[in-house]
């Protein structure tokens, strides 16, 4: 039998444009609530040919059938978690706000839970283009770190730990974002709480 474990770590790979992020990372914070682990965040931009004013979603080339089943899927699990969700007609680049999440997850931690949020609300729900520097800039002072725009968007440090993350991601053969890795141990997709729950408990919790 394991013997019980001070904390778990646990590391996410997201994308602020991704639905399904949005969703796992709800889960996660019920997780992070009712048990001892360390979630370590790892950024991966999942469209880097978007461009930042933003394009329809309809470009994104998903054929009907698959993108409906996808839509289902989705709804399904944002009920299921019960998500404000807005109507999304567009997806953008997400590189500025990445590397602003970066930046304030290695230079002020604290500040980054509630940007983390408001990045994801931002867009799913406010329907916001978190691809423009105006809309990050106005987040950023909301949440007292506008002092770190220029150091994110402009010095090589945050770029490299960008490509950090992909290298970490093609390590484990990552096919796609949200990924979840509990103690080792990859899961794709929003991973559902039960599916958690169970990684955790093989792991002494």
């Amino acid at each position: 039998m394991n013997e019980p474990r001070s904390s778990v770590p646990i590391e996410v790979y997201i994308d602020y444009i991704c639905p399904f992020c949005y969703v796992g990372n709800a889960r996660l914070q019920r997780i992070a609530q009712r048990y001892p682990v360390t979630i370590q965040y790892r950024f991966v931009e999942i469209h880097p040919d978007n461009p930042p004013q933003g394009r329809p979603l309809s470009e994104l080339g998903y054929p009907p059938e698959q993108w409906r089943r996808m839509m289902d899927n989705l709804n399904a699990m944002v009920s299921q978690e019960g998500l404000p969700m807005g109507e999304r007609t567009f997806t953008t680049n997400s590189r500025k706000a990445l590397l602003l999440a970066q930046a304030t997850l290695d230079e002020r931690p604290v500040a980054f839970p509630a940007l983390n949020e408001a990045l994801f609300q931002a867009y799913f729900t406010e329907g916001r283009n978190i691809g423009e520097e105006a809309v990050l800039r106005e987040l950023a002072q909301h949440h007292g770190i506008e002092d770190l725009l220029t150091p994110a968007w402009e010095t090589a440090l945050y770029r490299q730990r960008l490509l950090e993350h992909v290298e970490a991601a093609q390590q484990i053969g990552l096919t796609g974002v949200p990924t979840v890795v509990v103690a080792d141990q990859p899961f794709a997709g929003a991973v559902s709480m039960e599916t958690l729950e169970e990684a955790l408990r093989r792991q002494g919790l």
